[in-house]
């Protein structure tokens, strides 16, 4: 398949001449379905060359959940700036609105994820999707940068238009939009972040969305409007008329009958190709498990892990996996095992059991597309659990895996008292919680590797650990240390 690259010679992207890479994008259940010119095509993040994912978290996770992913670009730093900068912005923003004397049940969460509403030599936007939960329900909001290949710079989407006389006649054109649904049109207006979200439908239309609560009741959800594309064309600054040449393009060149990238399959269920070489009732095993990933570090994991022929079990967020099926396949083939730890790493005990499902179901679908294998182990964000997601894994024929060991590398700390408290704590049985998208936590593996080693362990899955007793849908499995072991062989 031909891929084409930027003009300007910045090694950032690489798609289909053809579109192949736009993938229809449907609203998240629970949403309201939005009438069709405001559907947005984002296209496929697993054919853009050089990107990648980063991850922001609370360093006090025992007051509230943070999970802040986002994608970065080679070569694109204005761009990969602001989306460092707005993940910082929010952290702050969520710490200072939830700091209390008091643990608050169930705890704060900040979640927020990405899809890429653009991706070409022309123009390139990244749609930041937030959820805050607060108060025992859900509010999200999104916002959406734009980056200029040719000039090196990012904006946000007000950068799409030619200055203050084109946003203040947008606000008019979207208060003629929103007249008939009622009073939200009075609340428009071209003053602050009312049109921080902007992209470009398949027709050139721009799309404007809004966050929940903001023009209206709640309970209405995603509202957006689309703007005629022969209206809005004069309005358009010269990225913003590159923006949407770039997606009418894209939309142009893809059959009309074409499939996702990622479409589910009935795969055999996830193992590894080295399962058997180890018997733990007669080793002393260990399972190293990494949550979160992939990452930027975790190429440099699965060579680390390849040298000391030693195994893991990577428990991969979905929205990391489809953006970088290649860790994934490698993972498989290396002897290591694949488990789904949803797709964003919201908290699943605060879901409901549609929306459970549609995480992990997600999640599933991509891994099995990407190595022919189901996962069956699932590990829930944050360990948190419910009958809810117990009812739903159990008939999923997953299992729930949580830990016995932390190494405590949310928290940060140097590479050596990461590898300090990992060695201290382990145990013959031990399923040992690390995440690979800490760089500390990698650079930790070695000595881990070597202590370990050195007190005799071997290290297998989590599968592994419960040799041909196998585990059980629905069950909850937080250490292999009670397990009968026998005598080794004299």
């Amino acid at each position: 398949m031909h891929k084409s690259r930027f003009v300007s010679g910045v090694a950032l992207l690489a798609l289909s001449a053809s579109g192949c890479g736009m993938a229809a994008a449907a609203p998240e259940r629970g949403l309201m379905v939005p009438a069709e010119p405001t559907l947005i095509d984002f296209v496929d993040p697993a054919t853009v060359v050089g990107l990648s994912t980063e991850t922001l978290t609370d360093d006090d996770p025992g007051s509230r959940y943070v999970h802040i992913n986002y994608p970065e670009f080679a070569g694109a730093t204005a761009l990969n700036r602001a989306l460092r900068a707005q993940a910082e912005r929010q952290l702050k923003d969520f710490r200072d609105r939830t700091e209390s004397a008091d643990p608050v049940t169930p705890r704060p969460e900040l979640n927020v994820d990405w899809q890429l509403a653009a991706a070409s030599s022309k123009a390139v936007a990244v749609r930041l999707r937030t959820g805050e939960y607060l108060h025992e329900s859900w509010g999200n909001s999104t916002r959406t940068y734009w980056y200029d290949p040719r000039e090196g710079k990012a904006v946000d989407s007000t950068g799409l238009l030619a200055g203050e006389p084109a946003l203040r006649r947008l606000a008019v054109l979207v208060k003629a939009e929103l007249r008939d649904r009622g009073p939200q049109a009075d609340r428009v207006t071209a003053e602050g972040d009312t049109f921080d979200s902007m992209a470009f439908n398949r027709d050139g239309d721009l799309v404007v969305e809004f966050d929940d609560c903001q023009l209206g009741p709640c309970s209405l959800g995603r509202l957006a409007v689309a703007v005629r594309a022969a209206r809005v064309e004069p309005l358009l600054s010269p990225l913003g008329r590159r923006a949407q040449e770039s997606v009418r393009e894209s939309a142009g060149g893809a059959a009309a009958d074409e499939v996702p990238h990622f479409t589910p399959t009935r795969s055999p269920d996830a193992v590894s190709n080295r399962a058997g070489s180890v018997d733990c009732a007669r080793a002393k095993c260990v399972a190293l498990t990494f949550d979160d990933g992939p990452g930027p570090d975790t190429g440099r994991l699965l060579d680390l892990l390849a040298k000391e022929r030693a195994r893991a079990t990577f428990f991969v967020l979905g929205s990391n996996a489809a953006a970088q099926p290649a860790l994934l396949r490698r993972m498989s083939e290396e002897g290591h095992l694949v488990g789904n730890h949803s797709w964003d790493h919201k908290d699943l005990s605060k879901q409901g059991s549609s929306k459970i499902a549609d995480s992990l179901d997600r999640t599933k679908d991509v891994v099995s597309a990407v190595i022919g294998q189901t996962p069956t182990l699932v590990r829930p964000p944050y360990g948190a659990v419910s009958r809810q997601l117990r009812n739903v894994t159990r008939n999923m024929g997953s299992s729930l895996v949580n830990w016995d060991v932390d190494a405590k590398d949310r928290h940060g700390g140097t590479a050596r008292d990461i590898a300090g408290r990992t060695v201290r704590e382990a145990r013959p049985g031990a399923i040992i919680l690390m995440h690979d998208i800490r760089r500390e936590t990698v650079d930790a593996v070695p000595d881990i590797l070597k202590q370990l080693r050195g007190k005799g362990y071997s290290f297998v899955t989590v599968a592994e650990l419960y040799g041909s007793a196998g585990m059980q849908a629905g069950r909850l499995y937080e250490s292999g240390n009670g397990l009968p072991r026998r005598q080794p062989l004299t």
